[in-house]
């Protein structure tokens, strides 16, 4: 069955409302619709610039901003790259020879000599060059409006320096206090460190003595690896870029040292081997005792390091610092300007070199670790371990001996006491 259409007049031709012409209707047809259910659509929008992707001009300007950004990235990069990659170099202890050189009047020239090749010195190549940039820049500019160059209405960049007399005191004692606490986490990484290997060598000097029974062979020498395996681990912990499994390989068997990669955490796993292994030993109440009573210098150990490298100096002093710094090096030039023209530049060199090293040396020891000599430190203990280990039987060989020999000449003189007595009285 055919739906009625419906129609639509429309007129003609339009007039005025005012006219009294009236226009004849034309009439059209309409199409039916049938209805349908209303779905909603997303719709999706796109953000085109005014050039096209394809544009040479835009993909030229964007390899240029990339290049440029580029270009500026790169120094900065490559002065932390280098200051990384000493930062990881195995730091070695000082001897005798050492120290005759460390306090050598020639000290200051080799110093000086070696300025290229010190990651501090290299870490200040990035600011001390946009610094110095900066006073450049800005000489140049008053140089432009002192010999007009530019239009009047340009103003020349000069100050009073009376801001930076008074602000002198409060940014050295800045860098100063800055400093002193950085020292301060280093001087604490240092002590605990300290404790570690001695509490390492007198646990495994305890262990060597206080283990006698042949029964207990195989035990007491996997608890003295374990033992000279503890402060290893601990370095690959707080020492970033470590490879644990190499420096253990070593130390532990093949399993063990399984069980330690598996772990989250391969410090406090070698404990619990410590801690098992003198359950296991045949020994008294009160021997046991006395050597569990060494973990707790292992458990101080790590809180210690952990605190240490979980916690740094409060970030708003050490921001305040960086920000006063950069503040104070902007607007060096502008305060400079009246009393030393053109030689605003390499004073702002020389103000950004000095205080941005004392900066640095901050940042460098707040985290202590990588700046001592973990790896000697560790490599002494197995060291000492060893020794002790090797020269258990002869010097035990050595006492039984002198204990025998006191013994024997202990009888021979009672007897010819015992015979002149009996001559004597017979």
């Amino acid at each position: 069955m055919r739906k009625p259409t419906n129609t639509i007049h429309l007129p003609t031709n339009l007039a005025s409302p005012s006219s009294s012409y009236s226009p004849p209707l034309r009439t059209i047809q309409t199409c039916n619709f049938t209805p349908f259910p209303y779905k909603p659509t997303k719709l999706s929008f796109r953000v085109s610039s005014s050039h096209s992707e394809d544009s040479p001009s835009s993909s030229s300007s964007s390899s240029q901003t990339l290049t440029l950004i580029s270009i500026l990235r790169a120094v900065p990069d490559w002065a932390d790259a280098v200051k990384e990659r000493r930062m990881q170099q195995k730091k070695s202890l000082y001897n005798h020879e050492t120290w005759v050189q460390h306090r050598s009047s020639w000290r200051h020239i080799r110093h000086l000599l070696s300025s290229l090749s010190s990651r501090v010195i290299l870490s200040l190549i990035p600011p001390v060059i946009a610094f110095t940039s900066v006073a450049t820049i800005i000489a140049s500019y008053n140089s432009a409006v002192i010999s007009h160059w530019l239009p009047e209405f340009f103003p020349l960049l000069r100050a009073s320096s009376l801001p930076y007399q008074l602000t002198a005191p409060a940014l050295a004692l800045l860098l100063v206090f800055r400093t002193e606490a950085s020292y301060s986490r280093f001087e604490e990484g240092r002590k605990a460190w300290t404790k570690i290997i001695a509490g390492t060598n007198d646990f495994a000097r305890k262990v060597i003595a206080g283990v006698e029974s042949s029964g207990d062979a195989l035990l007491k020498k996997a608890l003295l690896q374990y033992i000279m395996a503890f402060p290893v681990a601990l370095k690959c912990h707080v020492i970033y870029g470590s490879d644990v499994r190499q420096d253990l390989q070593n130390l532990l068997e093949v399993d063990d040292l399984a069980v330690v990669l598996s772990s989250k955490h391969p410090p406090r796993c070698i404990i619990e081997f410590i801690s098992l292994t003198l359950q296991l030993l045949h020994l008294d109440d009160a021997k046991r005792l006395v050597l569990e009573s060494k973990l707790t210098c292992f458990h101080e150990g790590i809180g210690v390091c952990e605190q240490l490298m979980g916690i740094p100096i409060p970030l708003s002093y050490t921001r305040l610092t960086s920000r006063f710094l950069v503040l104070w090096h902007l607007t060096l030039p502008i305060i400079l300007w009246d009393d030393c023209n053109w030689i605003v530049v390499p004073a702002t060199f020389i103000s950004a070199a000095s205080l941005f090293c004392i900066e640095e040396v901050g940042v460098l020891i707040e985290e202590p670790f990588p700046m001592l000599a973990l790896d000697e430190l560790c490599k002494l203990a197995h060291n000492n371990i060893q020794e002790s280990i090797a020269s258990e039987k002869l010097i035990r060989a050595q006492l039984l001996a002198k204990r025998k020999n006191s013994s024997d000449n202990k009888h021979s003189t009672n007897g010819r006491f015992n015979s002149e007595v009996n001559r004597k009285t017979g």
